[in-house]
């Protein structure tokens, strides 16, 4: 047996084995401490941490790493806790009004994109072998989240941040980084919607 292998009793989640792949250990640990002190107030020197930042983190891919399944669970749950803080904080300062408008202000935005039709919400990359996302698996997600928003439609939030979508090239499909940025926005939108229907 290797260093590498040698078993870590100490660690936060649960490792993959010594010959798959899994989340850089050293960089999961370093984020979430960060988030930790930053979350209980004990850094007050470090460059602040947001429910942003916890969505659209990313650790390198390392051989008898941390789960990525339980490392994403992890990373979702301690979203939500920014989430609801950021609200908490919103709302002391400036009032339950201003959550709200905010709230209105970026579903109102998603919605108008939403309401395009198929095949026409997102870029389509010029490049023509770019990586991009399957259209019509884009678009039912689409539809999804217009029914959700519109109608109180059912759908969790989980759903969304685990999406995959067929790829394409070029411009057989939508533009990924496009996507991406729409998705987060939606991440972002349910996260801070969804513990409120909760109470």
């Amino acid at each position: 047996m290797t260093v590498d292998e040698t078993p870590r009793t100490n660690s936060k989640f649960k490792l993959v084995g010594p010959r798959e792949v899994g989340y850089n250990v050293k960089q999961v640990d370093v984020f979430l401490e960060r988030a930790r002190a930053y979350f209980l107030n004990t850094d007050n020197h470090g460059k602040a941490i947001t429910s942003f930042d916890v969505r659209t983190a990313a650790f390198d891919p390392a051989r008898g790493g941390y789960s990525a399944h339980a490392v994403d669970a992890a990373m979702d749950r301690i979203e939500d806790e920014f989430v609801l803080r950021e609200k908490d904080l919103l709302i002391t300062a400036e009032g339950e009004k201003a959550w709200m408008m905010k709230i209105g202000k970026t579903a109102s935005v998603l919605r108008a994109r939403l309401h395009r039709p198929d095949g026409e919400r997102f870029r389509r990359p010029a490049k023509k072998n770019a990586q991009s996302y399957n259209v019509d698996d884009v678009d039912v997600l689409c539809r999804e989240l217009l029914v959700y928003i519109e109608d109180n439609g059912e759908l969790s939030v989980d759903v969304v941040r685990r999406a995959v979508f067929a790829p394409e090239k070029g411009a057989g499909g939508y533009e990924e980084s496009q996507v991406d940025a729409f998705l987060d926005r939606v991440v972002e939108l349910m996260a801070a919607i969804d513990p409120l229907a909760e109470k």
